[in-house]
């Protein structure tokens, strides 16, 4: 299944970052988390990219983490019109 941008999701596997906004500089776990894709990194400048962490998730309105496909499951699909 296709992921696309405004599709909701959870993270399902473990992701530790050290820069959400509310565990500056602390190990923190996102696993279990949810948000939605608001960006999916293909190409640079025009030229395809295969980006390691190709999706850019919005978990609140401070904090956006890139993940990876396999880290994530879909919630709720955006419409397709």
């Amino acid at each position: 299944m296709s992921m696309k941008i405004g599709d909701r999701i959870r993270i399902i596997e473990s992701v530790i970052v050290y820069h959400h906004p509310e565990h500056r500089q602390q190990a923190f776990d996102l696993k279990g988390m949810e948000g939605e894709i608001i960006n999916i990194i293909s190409d640079w400048e025009g030229r395809p990219l295969s980006a390691s962490l190709p999706l850019l998730v919005k978990i609140s309105e401070k904090f956006k983490v890139h993940v990876c496909n396999s880290e994530v499951e879909i919630l709720k699909k955006t419409e397709s019109y």
